[in-house]
């Protein structure tokens, strides 16, 4: 079957990396996280805030429009050709205590920075505009070859984006993670609990602006 972006070109997925020895020993370290993707990560934990009336958070169907189906039998039918109609924004959205969450999931295997080409502009462009209306926007991004995750706000997102516009770094350092993006501790079920941390970033942001209305 072939997809197609909305330009015409055909969605290739990249390639999985090869697992380094060392990869290999962290995921075997961590058998409830075998297999697991941070989307299924964040699906299992959005499942556990359903469940328990916490939150109501969804990953965003993509619109695909499908060009060329073929019938190899009467009871069968099988898609040979689709586009995606319109370019994705966020992988994820909802409802959590009277906020809206709008957030996008990324993994990197370097251990130093994250690329930021991994982040396209139509998504900069969601998220200014989610933060316009008061929502909560971030992204997720799991480190996996060391096993950490890390809630980054769009305002440290966007900053490092204006950066690279300027002509600077290309990626955020892991540093920068460390010192201002907010950790996420993995546990067991859900093996991200992200939401105390969501918390974290609104009570910082409510300081943050309370510090500056007073100043003025």
């Amino acid at each position: 079957m072939t997809i197609r972006y909305p330009n015409g070109k055909p969605y290739s997925p990249k390639p999985s990396e090869p697992k380094t020895t060392q990869q290999r020993k962290n995921k075997n370290l961590s058998f409830s996280n075998r297999g697991k993707t941070l989307e299924d990560e964040i699906d299992e934990a959005n499942d556990y805030y359903l469940k328990k009336n916490l939150a109501i958070i969804h990953k965003k169907p993509v619109p695909v429009q499908i060009v060329k189906v073929e019938y190899p039998s009467r009871s069968a039918a099988v898609i040979r050709e689709a586009y995606f109609r319109t370019p994705s924004t966020t992988d994820f959205n909802g409802i959590w205590n009277g906020y809206y969450i709008d957030f996008d999931a990324k993994e990197t295997a370097s251990k130093s920075s994250f690329p930021l080409k991994n982040i396209h502009e139509h998504q900069m462009t969601h998220m200014q505009q989610v933060t316009e209306q008061n929502g909560v926007a971030f992204i997720i991004v799991r480190f996996s070859s060391l096993e950490r995750y890390f809630l980054l706000p769009y305002d440290i997102l966007q900053k490092a984006w204006l950066a690279m516009k300027h002509g600077e770094r290309k990626s955020i350092p892991f540093s920068t993670f460390e010192e201002e993006a907010f950790e996420i501790q993995a546990g067991y079920y859900p093996r991200i609990d992200y939401l105390p941390v969501v918390q974290q970033l609104i009570t910082t942001k409510r300081h943050g602006c309370a510090n500056k209305e007073m100043k003025e």
